[in-house]
């Protein structure tokens, strides 16, 4: 009996989540990889609980809540170090049935690619959409070196400047930037303690985090004008923004290579698409959704795309066309509203006016003293998604009657 093919362009992690949940609900997969080998850009990812579920679905979320190493207190600085808020990992496991996981890309990457028969990721592969297809006709993608390949699910997750979004909707308005500029590195935990936090300044923010393997994630943002860079090495802007903020930032700054620091441009969707799929061929993440990462659910919205789309690709190809237009029923109004409410956190991020910022430390201040459950509320509706129950029932991680009496006390006791 031949199986049906899914061509997946991008080895991104939603693309490669994608191929795990489509390869374990029997298709052949392939997946074209522009870069010559599976290196991860971005150094680190937050995987809430959602994602977390979603990937429980190809069996990966235990390993993925294996990963996370912040315990104890965090929460929101101020440049000098004064704590605004405070939660901790318990309130959030309490309020959505996890703690947040923030992972190295690496082994993500690596769990992932693990899932899919050897030879099915092609890297150094450039690939383009040639035609999306139809009911009762394949789709058709070329390679750099020549040859096409049809399929009966094209899965385009090539990211924010999307060539296929532009094939499918040539008219859409691409997405803009979002007036900011982010960094991010990798370095091991400076000698003294920290506790992980995000802190806020003015237009700037910086963010600390501790990864299992002993290293710590740090992150920063900035207004700045689109495609600006730094006249000598991004370290030294990053020194010159944030050097005297509070520790740990000028130990993380001194001990990173300026080789290794990630600089890139935010860009967000301003409009949603028409569809997130056009005959057999969808969209997935960023492709179909460019968010501002202020919500960390960039990474996470596409592992739910990635498992929502494998839930309705049935074995059968000549359901494919009804099945993304199922796909896209599900997953484009929550994607665009997760994206609208991430860039209105963002806009905080943003503000530059002495009122304005005396003002948002004064509202923060304000849900601290009510208490963290307080301060999670912008996550809810978010973090507490679970896959399409058909699906999430053969899964190990379906939802207890402890889940359920969780959920429900957590509905009462919402401000």
């Amino acid at each position: 009996m031949n199986r049906p093919r899914a061509f997946v362009i991008g080895a991104g992690i939603g693309g490669l989540t994608a191929a795990a949940a489509l390869h374990r609900r029997g298709w052949a997969v392939t997946v074209a990889e522009r870069a010559p080998a599976l290196e991860p850009v971005g150094a680190g990812i937050a995987l809430a609980p959602n994602a977390q579920r979603a990937l429980d679905v190809i069996g990966l979320g235990d390993a993925v809540r294996a990963m996370s190493a912040w315990q104890g207190e965090g929460g929101l600085r101020a440049p000098s170090g004064r704590r605004l808020s405070r939660t901790t990992q318990e309130a959030a496991a309490e309020r959505f049935g996890g703690p947040v996981v923030v992972a190295h890309r690496a082994e993500l990457v690596a769990l992932l690619a693990a899932r899919l028969p050897e030879g099915a990721v092609r890297t150094g592969t450039p690939a383009e959409l040639v035609d999306p297809g139809a009911a009762g006709a394949p789709a058709t993608v070329r390679t750099a070196d020549g040859q096409e390949h049809t399929a009966d699910l094209v899965v385009a997750a090539d990211g924010v400047r999307s060539a296929a979004r532009r094939a499918l909707f040539p008219d859409h308005p691409a997405p803009r930037y979002a007036g900011f500029t982010a960094w991010r590195f990798v370095v091991p935990a400076p000698e003294r303690p920290f506790s992980p936090h995000e802190t806020w300044g003015r237009g700037s923010l910086w963010g600390t985090v501790p990864l299992r393997d002993g290293r710590v994630y740090a992150y920063a943002t900035a207004v700045v004008p689109a495609g600006e860079r730094a006249p000598d090495d991004e370290r030294a802007e990053l020194l010159r923004r944030f050097g005297d903020w509070h520790h740990p930032v000028p130990d993380l700054l001194t001990a990173v290579d300026p080789a290794a620091v990630l600089r890139s441009d935010v860009y967000r969707t301003t409009a949603a698409l028409p569809a997130h799929h056009l005959g057999r061929t969808a969209l997935l993440g960023d492709a179909a959704h460019a968010m501002t990462p202020n919500l960390g659910q960039g990474g996470c919205q596409a592992v739910e795309d990635a498992v929502v789309l494998a839930h309705h690709a049935a074995p059968d190809p000549e359901s494919t066309p009804s099945a993304l237009a199922a796909y896209t029923r599900d997953r484009l109004p929550r994607t665009m509203a997760v994206a609208r409410r991430s860039e209105r956190v963002g806009r905080l991020t943003t503000l530059t006016s002495p009122p304005a910022l005396a003002l948002r430390t004064a509202a923060v201040a304000v849900l601290d003293r009510i208490g963290p459950r307080l301060v999670l509320r912008g996550l809810d509706g978010i973090a507490d998604w679970r896959p399409p129950e058909p699906y999430a029932a053969g899964t190990q991680e379906t939802e207890t009657e402890a889940d359920r009496r969780q959920r429900r006390r957590r509905h009462r006791e919402a401000p």
